[in-house]
């Protein structure tokens, strides 16, 4: 029975890798966790029992660990899926996020090359390292200009990955995945933050209470977003590529000194959404879609722009709706959350993907922000 171990497992990608696994393979699975005094394994719980699903310790910062695990294991498969993954945190702890997110994959590699070199390593690499964008949509060929801490740590990712696969023969890919998001999405994150706020607000208004409106920054910058369901089935397909599929339908052996050769790709929907679309998207979603809702500007600059719901207002005496009042402020910008270089624009090409490895996302951007919006509403007890 092969064996596949997945770090990141108690994340968003990790979780459905583990699902994934389990359900379209027989092999073994074990899920890399830190040490930790009150692990967080909500997305993992319902495997938990599984007879195929081990949960093992091991940390990314740690080497001694990680060589621990590939020399006992000796796996078929490592999907590295661990990381530092918030790109607005990585400028309070750029150490921190390239040690786990660079270093972590350099000894991966190490470990593989020392005691498992015929175990086939995925690391998972970001659009960020295409940052300040010079065409959309980006492509693999595309230059590498990441304007932040992870983005970089990412690039760092890519390049020590490459330098493993053709040094010494491993099977070692480091593919490119835009924005993808789910109801496993970590709260910290701007989507979750939105459907969570949203939930919340539709709970207080529900129940006539007063609440908070969600406060983000850059509302305009667009993203390229899939479900985290869809990239781990493509990643399971780059792990397991034994020949290619060429535009015109022929086929080629990925060989290489004896060993496979594989491709990276990127996974992309291809399509763009801004952050106000995601806002404007969750509101309507939460119930609320029959209710005025509208962005107002409150100042002369983009930081005084505000999303609002408004209702009807009706004359106390004869009870006739009059006017359309604003009664509460949704969302407003607060420049706090503003990034010192902001990614405008990320746009991915996936042509490759869906060409050759017969990849296509199915979950589209409206249903991504639907189920995260009903997921989050059933948490506080509501539904759309």
């Amino acid at each position: 029975m092969k064996k596949v171990v997945v770090s990141g497992v108690t994340g968003q990608d990790g979780s459905y890798m583990v699902d994934y696994l389990l359900a379209n393979t027989n092999h073994l699975v074990y899920g890399l966790v830190r040490r930790s005094a009150n692990p967080n394994v909500r997305h993992i719980q319902h495997n938990l029992g599984n007879p195929r699903f081990k949960l093992i310790t091991a940390d990314l910062s740690d080497y001694q660990s990680i060589e621990s695990v590939v020399r006992e294991l000796q796996p078929d498969y490592f999907i590295n899926f661990g990381a530092q993954s918030f790109v607005a945190a990585s400028w309070q702890i750029p150490e921190q996020t390239f040690d786990i997110v660079a270093m972590g994959v350099l000894r991966c590699l190490e470990a593989i090359r020392k005691h498992a070199p015929r175990c086939r390593f995925y690391s998972a690499g970001s659009s960020e390292e295409m940052g300040d964008v010079q065409y959309s949509p980006q492509d693999m060929a595309h230059p590498i200009r990441p304007r932040s801490p992870y983005g970089a740590a990412k690039a760092a990712a890519r390049h020590i990955t490459k330098v493993y696969r053709e040094s010494y023969g491993l099977y070692a890919i480091h593919s490119i995945l835009y924005n993808h998001e789910s109801e496993r999405r970590g709260e910290e994150f701007v989507t979750r933050k939105i459907t969570k706020g949203v939930a919340r607000i539709a709970r207080a208004i529900k129940d006539g209470k007063a609440f908070e409106p969600i406060e983000l920054g850059c509302l305009d910058a667009r993203r390229d977003w899939s479900h985290s369901q869809d990239f781990v089935a493509a990643v399971w397909l780059m792990l397991n590529q034994e020949e290619i599929k060429l535009a015109d339908g022929s086929r080629i052996l990925t060989e290489w000194e004896g060993r496979p050769q594989p491709k990276e790709y990127i996974l992309a929907s291809g399509e763009t959404h801004s952050i106000r679309e995601f806002v404007e998207k969750s509101f309507f979603y939460s119930g609320l879609g029959n209710s005025k809702l509208e962005w107002v500007q409150d100042g002369s600059s983009s930081q005084d722009e505000k999303y609002v719901y408004r209702k009807w207002r009706y004359d106390e005496k004869t009870g006739e709706p009059i006017d359309w009042d604003i009664v509460e402020t949704l969302v407003r910008v607060n420049p706090i959350f503003y990034r010192p270089a902001e990614v405008q624009l990320l746009q991915g090409d996936a042509s490759l993907a869906r060409a050759e490895l017969g990849w296509s996302p199915k979950v589209s951007f409206d249903e991504l922000v639907e189920r995260m919006v009903r997921h989050d509403l059933a948490e506080v007890g509501l539904s759309s």
